[in-house]
């Protein structure tokens, strides 16, 4: 669990928050296999044996003071006893894991799901309203997902566009049965339940067994011509284009399919949905027409009017996918409007991700699914944050959902290694921390299970694929940290992380995004780094009429906040806030709301100001980080450079790079051993592109140079865009410091 605040040292007081004007909160990644300093947690057993306090549930920490017969609450300060069971466990202090470490993960007893077969389930839901280029690439994933899947697990392919088609590879013949999709939406429902088609055990088919079988099965996959879904709708063949792809209905029905088998044959089964186009079809159709109005309308904003849901029929979905115990993983690959602004909801609130690709043809969707099954994850997680007395959660952000009873408790369905969630801290009282020698306390419980594998082997030693077995296991994970209170500004400001502060800012001017448009996001954003700037200046400055001219927004005596215009000057050139008149499609900026709501705060910083890095051969590295500007390149003389978008690794050869160094370079240099590590090291597989200055086409790598490029997309300027962009910000510092003295 990697827990990192935005200030080391917290504001005092409710007044020196003001002051300060930094965002204050935590980022929390809680499935990390270890903390932010590289550490693993202490492991051991007793997660149900664990004392809480009387008064705020918190747990017994290594922060706590203990005596005798009970102990101190590190939180609240309330003195609780210890019961019998407890008094004799910590007779051995030396055995308690919480005694001994601020960080543990702990089995619980007996909450494992007695009587549950926690057998792995996969489940891939094809999109066949396709082409064949969609096809081949899905084809391909597949099989790379089932490379990917562990012994044992169970795997289903389902298929869908005017008619729902289950398969049963457990024969010799791959055998598909077809339940047709009503076109008439006021129809309830399909005509034939899929449990009545096909019983739920012969479409789940184990992979060791049937992972020939399944390939088999995809072969055997053919997009739906237009003649077939126009004779199954009912129209003429000329008007089948408007309709086909009945993905509403499918997963509705997939859902009801699945949980017959939730808590007895599963735990969690994970939904892989391949869509090649916008649901036109059955319940769940949406009308993609909002798009192109939005271009030729007058009065509407474009900025705002794409970034709701259309309808909330994939939203209340994912409530029933929940509670079916069903995860579904989106996988779009097209370049035509999909809104994706209301089909998110089904991915990200049931706990998986939502991928989007251009086109086919240099798709890293395989390398996606294969790395997205290869990492360990966690599900019907459960994650609470609190805090000590004078202080408090404000806003959580993240892909949960709340808990509709307690505060600050959200539920996970699913969660990986790298996703992260944040919160942002607001004071209980005016008064602040009442004792400033005392440390502020946060405390995180997150409880998850697991599925481990657990092989039985017959009695000659040999692996039968019945023998495989698997074991639900809960487990409690507990950070306890301590954060000082800062004495001055001065203090906060030292102690600032630039990461975690552009982290919760992505999170707040996402939610402003959807619900006021981007225009409005923008300025947020613009706002926020204008009165940091004259907060800043406040503070440090011995002369409230300080001129204009000397107002500082390079942050100049403080290095912890030097790096902050730049990644807000990045972050407003980003396709994130780019406005929709500089050629932002509406799902690509979704698609990016969703991916930067999940990362951490250093995978975050590195897809909004990406990091550019000079060789001076393939061999040897130049210099670890340069400004993104055409400026810095001619200075460096560097001939080679790796930039790293996160989601692309771009390697660019200046024009006058020595032609004796081999292009693309090669596979045992130190470039590639950097690009190599890089892959590894992220959720997502970045594109690899090599561009060869002088040569090949250099737009996408020049399209990152932003300091050059105006802040409000008007175009590019001759050098004067994060320039020019400074002085806006110096121009309303000043405007806030003028209004704050003339009042």
């Amino acid at each position: 669990m990697a827990v990192r605040a935005t200030v080391s040292r917290f504001p005092a007081t409710p007044e020196a928050l003001e002051s300060c004007a930094v965002q204050w909160g935590v980022a929390v990644t809680p499935f990390a296999a270890v903390d932010e300093r590289g550490q693993p947690p202490t492991t051991g057993a007793g997660g149900d044996r664990i004392p809480r306090c009387e008064h705020c549930w918190a747990y017994l920490s290594s922060h706590c003071d203990l005596e005798r017969w009970g102990w101190t609450c590190a939180l609240c300060g309330t003195l609780n006893g210890f019961d019998d069971e407890a008094e004799r466990r910590f007779q051995r202090p030396d055995a308690c894991p919480e005694l001994n470490s601020s960080f543990v993960d702990l089995e619980i007893a007996g909450a494992g799901g007695d009587g549950v077969q926690a057998l792995p389930v996969y489940v891939a839901a094809v999109d066949l309203a396709c082409s064949e280029e969609f096809l081949e690439l899905i084809k391909s994933a597949l099989l790379a997902a089932l490379e990917a899947l562990i012994p044992g697990s169970l795997f289903g392919l389902m298929t869908f566009s005017h008619k729902i088609g289950l398969y049963d590879v457990q024969g010799p013949i791959p055998l598909v049965k077809n339940v047709f999709i009503p076109p008439d939406l006021e129809e309830d429902g399909l005509p034939v339940a899929l449990e009545d088609a096909m019983p739920l055990l012969s479409f789940l088919a184990p992979v060791d067994t049937c992972k020939d079988r399944i390939a088999a099965a995809l072969e055997t996959l053919r997009p739906t011509s237009s003649w077939e879904r126009g004779a199954a709708s009912g129209h003429e063949e000329d008007a089948v284009l408007l309709g086909g792809r009945g993905f509403g209905t499918a997963m509705s029905a997939l859902i009801e399919y699945l949980s017959s088998g939730y808590g007895s044959t599963f735990a969690l089964a994970r939904v892989f949905a391949f869509l090649s186009g916008a649901p036109d079809y059955g319940a769940g159709l949406l009308d993609t027409r909002r798009y192109g109005e939005q271009y030729a309308s007058k009065g509407v904003d474009a900025n705002l009017a794409l970034l709701p849901e259309q309808i909330p029929f994939y939203r209340d979905l994912a409530a029933v996918a929940v509670q079916s115990g069903v995860c579904i993983d989106i996988f779009a690959v097209t370049d035509e409007y999909t809104d994706l602004a209301s089909l998110k909801f089904l991915s990200i609130e049931s706990g998986g991700y939502l991928f989007l690709y251009a086109n086919a043809d240099d798709s890293t969707l395989p390398q996606d699914i294969y790395r997205l099954l290869s990492r360990p994850y966690a599900f019907g997680c459960v994650l609470r944050l609190r805090t000590s007395s004078d202080f408090e959660p404000g806003n959580s952000y993240g892909h949960f959902f709340p808990d509709p009873q307690y505060e600050s408790v959200q539920h996970i369905i699913c969660c990986d290694s790298f996703a992260t969630y944040a919160y942002d801290f607001e004071f209980s009282h005016n008064n602040g921390f009442s004792r400033h020698t005392d440390p502020a306390v946060v405390q995180i419980a997150f409880q998850y299970s697991v599925i481990e594998p657990a092989k039985e082997t017959s009695g000659d030693g040999s692996q039968s694929s019945a023998s495989y077995k698997f074991s639900l296991k809960r487990r409690l994970r507990i950070r306890t940290l301590q954060y000082r209170p800062a004495r001055n500004i001065s203090e906060i400001y030292d102690s600032v992380d630039p990461e975690v502060v552009l982290h919760i800012l992505v999170h707040k001017v996402i939610l402003e995004c959807v619900d006021k448009g981007v225009r409005e996001g923008r300025h947020q954003v613009h706002a926020w780094l204008s009165l940091l700037a004259a907060r800043y200046n406040q503070v440090l400055s011995s002369d409230v009429r300080t001129p204009l001219s000397s107002i500082d927004i390079d942050f100049s005596q403080c290095p912890q906040l030097q790096t902050i215009p730049q990644l807000v000057f990045a972050l407003l050139r980003s396709p994130l806030l780019r406005l929709h008149e500089e050629g932002v499609h509406p799902d690509y900026r979704i698609y990016l709301q969703c991916l930067f709501s999940a990362l951490e705060p250093s995978s975050l910083a590195k897809a909004i100001y990406p990091v550019l890095i000079s060789y001076s051969s393939p061999d040897k590295q130049a210099f670890p980080r340069h400004t993104l500007s055409r400026a810095a390149l001619i200075m460096s003389e560097s001939p080679i450079f790796l930039l790293d978008t996160f989601t692309n690794l771009i390697v660019y050869y200046s024009s006058t790079a020595d032609p004796s160094f081999p292009f693309p370079p090669p596979r045992d240099c130190l470039l590639r051993t950097t690009i190599n590590k890089l892959k590894q090291d992220r959720c997502i597989t970045p594109k690899l592109t090599f561009i060869h200055g002088g040569e090949d086409d250099s737009t996408l790598f020049e399209s990152y140079l932003i300091e050059e490029q105006d802040v409000d997309g008007s175009g590019l300027t001759t050098g004067s865009g994060f320039v020019a962009f400074r002085e806006s910000v110096r121009n309303v510092a000043g405007e806030i410091i003028q209004e704050e003295i003339g009042s």
